[in-house]
């Protein structure tokens, strides 16, 4: 196999990987923010989170406009009142070095031009609930959940029943000055020693479901969300208020202009706030503080996972801005991840919907920073024997970042001869056909297409965000659906009738007229999302949009030739013959027939006009996060200017264009004296050459 082939044949793997690893991103997130019953742990999520985020960061053209790793995390709860926050509630970049931290203030630098030196406040990540409060007239008035970033949910009820939220801001003439209104943003947690005694006091009252008060946060989070604010009001939560998110203006300079003093300012209102906050003058005071505060992070009466570093200096704080779905001034130092030991009692293997075997562990529970870890992938078979890790062993489990688990290895030392091998399992576990490695991949795959699982798996990436969207079937819903008969293919869901829905358990009268109306919209999905929907290997919807810039019609693209399709640029010999191969088995032939017959839109998209020819005949390559621009709209720009976006760096790229944390494609570019832009200096290319073309 060729270099190129290799290549491509990887990359074909990383999209389909990442399709299926936001598919279940999404769906653990409904699970843990909107149900409150999370199915799997805080690490096993994150080592989800973190793999995809690998993936996209190495092949940034996978992303999607709905990945997870785009988007602030939501925590909305449909029962609840929402409740617009005056101001983003973003999420934090990350950083694990002191290094890191350097590269960050050297960015912060770059980004203003001032004079002015940077000093810090850093504070501890609380490992809760993040809440915001709004007091009027000194009363408080409202209390929300962050929720997705920009709606919450509001828990007014719940948090006045937590005692470290003052009520009332005091007014004698000794306190602060208080604007008519204010806005605090802080975090609910439960205290490490208080949760131990409700632990305890739960396992007597109701042995039953004690077992699943197993970590704080989550405790906390479900108190809450209960609509009885009697829960929150049992369980012992804690605030602490961490930052001023909006103040009415009628006190102009009496307030607080740092990060710093705004936390003296709200303490001194009567918020709780944390001990371990300081105040520094340079990024390296900070970097020894946090890198001497690891060894005394159990001392404190609450969970934490991390730091966060702030630029004290408000004006500047907001100056900076944002990038991507974080603020500049602030970044969360995470602390060097922690090992523990367990034993590993069983492997199981999952089948995905392209077929692909996923061995995964079950663990002794290994309770680690706040969370019970009971299960961690196991990558694949080569890693397995690369490790020499054995069904019966005491392995290595490390947190890395504080939630990812992984396996760093076994303790042969300890193995008293009962152990076994791990072996990828000569049949599929759902369906006993012959399992199948092809030649020179890693990966071992079901060769059943008919596989309940493998159906079941691509119905519900079909219904998914980013495909067909049909909002009330998730996992759980698809599979109920297959059970009782009604769904065996894509096209039945389009079939769906409200008699047939009723009988089910949990579809009340609502729920199936909202169902049947998400049904009702999918047939109108634009075609480019319908084609990604199908489940063609190696075919997402950046792949899909390209396909159908060279075959605007689904009857184009059934009918193209290996060789048609091998000539459209950043397709290549694989995913043609991919295309081709699907499109020829009759079974998938008489899926679209049987789709078009339910009224599904498979009508060509529409041609975009371009605004200009400005850009005609330069190719352009995108890497990195633009200040102010998504992948998908700067793509947007040069295509409707008339130019071209590639995915990769070749002889043949015009311009990168490279915003932050670029990678190996701006390498190469400057290996190949190719020109790289900012966002800036695209903007600036385009207005320069509308300007020669109307000379």
């Amino acid at each position: 196999m060729s270099d190129q082939n290799a290549e491509l044949t990887e990359r074909q793997a990383a999209a389909q990987r990442a399709a299926e690893l936001r598919r279940l991103i999404h769906e653990h997130n409904h699970r843990y923010f909107v149900l409150g019953a999370p199915t799997i742990s805080d690490a096993e999520y994150d080592q989800l989170f973190d793999e995809l985020d690998a993936i996209e960061k190495r092949y940034p053209e996978l992303i999607t406009p709905d990945s997870p790793t785009q988007r602030v995390g939501s925590d909305l709860d449909e029962r609840l009142p929402k409740v617009t926050h005056p101001a983003p509630m973003l999420s934090l970049a990350k950083a694990y070095t002191a290094d890191e931290l350097r590269a960050w203030q050297a960015r912060l630098e770059k980004v203003l031009d001032t004079s002015a030196a940077f000093t810090y406040t850093v504070e501890p990540k609380f490992d809760g609930v993040s809440v915001v409060l709004t007091y009027t007239d000194g009363h408080l008035t409202l209390a929300a959940t962050r929720g997705d970033g920009y709606l919450g949910d509001e828990v007014t009820p719940a948090v006045r029943t937590i005692r470290s939220v003052p009520p009332r801001l005091p007014s004698a003439e000794a306190a602060p000055p208080v604007p008519r209104r204010l806005v605090v943003r802080g975090e609910v947690v439960i205290h490490k020693d208080d949760f131990k005694a409700f632990q305890a006091r739960m396992q007597a009252e109701q042995p039953e479901g004690a077992a699943k008060f197993v970590n704080a946060r989550n405790t906390a989070s479900g108190a809450l969300k209960q609509l009885d604010p009697k829960v929150a009001a049992s369980r012992p939560l804690t605030f602490y208020a961490f930052g001023v998110v909006e103040a009415s203006e009628e006190l102009g300079e009496r307030l607080p202009r740092s990060q710093y003093a705004a936390l003296q300012y709200l303490r001194a209102l009567g918020f709780l706030t944390s001990d371990a906050v300081r105040h520094f003058e340079s990024i390296e005071e900070v970097i020894a503080y946090v890198q001497a505060f690891e060894a005394h992070r159990h001392d404190l009466p609450f969970e934490i996972d991390g730091m966060v570093i702030k630029v004290d200096d408000l004006a500047l704080y907001n100056a900076l801005g944002i990038v991507g779905k974080n603020p500049r001034g602030a970044i969360a130092y995470k602390f060097p991840p922690e090992e523990v030991i367990t034993r590993l009692v069983k492997v199981t293997f999952n089948v995905g919907r392209t077929g692909m075997i996923v061995p995964s562990a079950e663990l002794a529970p290994v309770f680690v920073s706040g969370a019970t870890i009971r299960q961690a992938t196991l990558n694949n078979f080569e890693d397995i024997a690369r490790k020499d890790v054995r069904l019966g062993d005491w392995v290595r489990l490390k947190r890395a970042g504080e939630v990812i688990p992984f396996v760093i290895g076994a303790l042969p030392e300890r193995r008293d001869g009962t152990e076994q091998l791990i072996l990828p399992p000569e049949r599929c576990p759902f369906c006993d056909a012959p399992v199948v490695r092809a030649e020179g991949e890693i990966a071992y795959y079901c060769s059943n297409p008919e596989c309940p699982e493998r159906r079941a798996r691509q119905l519900e990436y079909f219904v998914g965000r980013g495909q067909m969207d049909i909002e009330g079937l998730a996992e759980r819903g698809v599979r109920q659906l297959i059970e009782a008969g009604l769904v065996r293919d894509e096209a039945d869901i389009f079939a769906l009738k409200a008699e047939q829905l009723e009988p089910l358990e949990g579809y009340g009268a609502l729920k199936v007229k909202k169902l049947l109306a998400s049904i009702e919209a999918a047939k109108q999905r634009p075609l480019d999302r319908l084609i990604a929907a199908l489940g063609i290997p190696g075919v997402g919807l950046t792949v899909a949009r390209l396909l159908l810039k060279h075959f605007p019609s689904l009857e184009a693209l059934q009918n193209a030739t290996f060789e048609q399709l091998d000539a459209v640029p950043g397709i290549g010999e694989a995913l043609a013959k991919t295309v081709v191969a699907w499109f020829a088995e009759p079974r998938n032939r008489a899926l679209l027939e049987k789709l078009r017959a339910h009224g599904v839109q498979m009508a060509p998209l529409e041609s975009a006009t371009p605004r200009s020819n400005a850009l005609s005949g330069l190719t352009f390559v995108l890497t990195g996060t633009l200040p102010t621009l998504t992948r998908d709209q700067a793509a947007a720009l040069i295509e409707a200017h008339g130019g071209k976006v590639a995915s990769s760096v070749s002889k043949k790229t015009s311009y990168v264009v490279a915003g932050e944390a670029a990678g190996s494609k701006l390498e190469k570019a400057q290996a190949l004296g190719i020109p790289v832009l900012d966002e800036d200096g695209l903007q600036a290319l385009i207005a320069e050459r509308l300007a020669l073309r109307q000379d």
